[in-house]
């Protein structure tokens, strides 16, 4: 059921009661294995990729917890797309793309593990408006995997490649043509062969990085103006198997850790040289938790992808998704 807040009023107050959305959002979309999720407020829909198809959906729901799945974006080019990152202010959705070799229809042997690659997609029609091939960047590189997708205040983007250790950057022009170079390359982002290394990244207003390595659960802080300085992000919390995070405000982040199925909430007091893990929320087990969105501000939800039942061949295919507000 929704939950319905009726602000204490006296007799004579107008004011409206704040409703909120549901606790759990179900959709059915047989086989999608969403992994990304961004929340569209002037739309009211959620929008999720896919895995296996590669498309993005859009999700709207009923208020009780019935989610209604539409495809919204389909290109060739879009083999799977993984992170999300909504641009309302420039109207546009980025999405990161990448060839786990899921996505039996547009998965070939020249792109399976070796693809990092930024879809713009303008959020009216769901056109691809440009995309960006950010392996070509690395040629020599054994594998890439684009995984997530942060923007700063001017509009850059910037990306995180699983398999290699570097983060992208891609500019643009204001007629929209992108530019794309690497930001930074460091050892430290390298994971073994097989693991996943960067993943969940997001921009912090004060002009840097917090990026998350999910092998180890390190997390990153890169300064924009020296990008090759990369430090370490103290903290006592156990973060493997970081996944998505999320900004709440300047000295808040919750972290999703996928293998732990938990989201944790880190603060600092030092503009994150250090954080403490004062709360985590625990998601049902087994149900490989990923991203995170906010609807509203004061509701923050993350998707619940079962990309673990992809991972290990599980049949029949996982036909129900859902998208769960975090409560700590």
């Amino acid at each position: 059921m929704a939950l319905l807040l009726v602000p204490a009023c006296t007799e004579d107050s107008d004011i409206t009661p704040l409703v909120l959305g549901a606790d759990v959002i179900k959709f059915t979309q047989d086989g999608l294995y969403p992994e990304g999720v961004q929340y569209d407020s002037q739309r009211k829909r959620f929008l999720v990729s896919s895995e296996t198809r590669g498309n993005i959906g859009q999700v709207q729901d009923d208020g009780k917890g019935n989610g209604t799945y539409q495809p919204f974006a389909a290109d060739q080019r879009l083999i799977s797309t993984v992170g999300l990152k909504l641009d309302a202010t420039r109207n546009r959705l980025l999405a990161a793309v990448s060839d786990p070799g899921y996505n039996t229809a547009f998965s070939t042997a020249a792109t399976k593990g070796k693809l990092a690659a930024l879809a713009v997609i303008d959020l009216n029609g769901g056109a691809v408006a440009s995309y960006v091939n950010l392996s070509n960047l690395r040629p020599t590189d054994a594998g890439h995997f684009a995984n997530d997708v942060a923007v700063d205040n001017a509009g850059a983007a910037y990306v995180t490649d699983s398999f290699a250790p570097v983060i992208y950057r891609v500019g643009f022009a204001t007629d929209g043509t992108p530019t794309a170079n690497v930001l930074v390359e460091n050892p430290q982002f390298q994971a073994p062969a097989g693991a996943f290394g960067l993943n969940g990244i997001v921009f912090h207003p004060d002009g840097y990085l917090l990026v998350a390595k999910s092998n180890d659960g390190t997390l990153y802080k890169v300064t924009l103006t020296s990008p090759a300085t990369v430090t370490k992000v103290t903290t006592s919390a156990s973060l493997v198997g970081a996944d998505g995070l999320l900004l709440q405000d300047n000295n808040t982040l919750l972290v999703v850790t996928n293998s732990q199925s938990k989201v944790y909430r880190l603060t600092t007091s030092d503009n994150w040289a250090n954080a403490a893990s004062n709360a985590s929320a625990t998601t049902t087990a087994g149900v490989y938790p990923t991203t995170l969105t906010k609807r509203s501000s004061t509701e923050t939800y993350v998707l619940y992808s079962h990309l673990n039942a992809l991972q290990s061949g599980q049949t029949p295919a996982v036909t129900e998704f859902t998208i769960n507000k975090v409560a700590f």
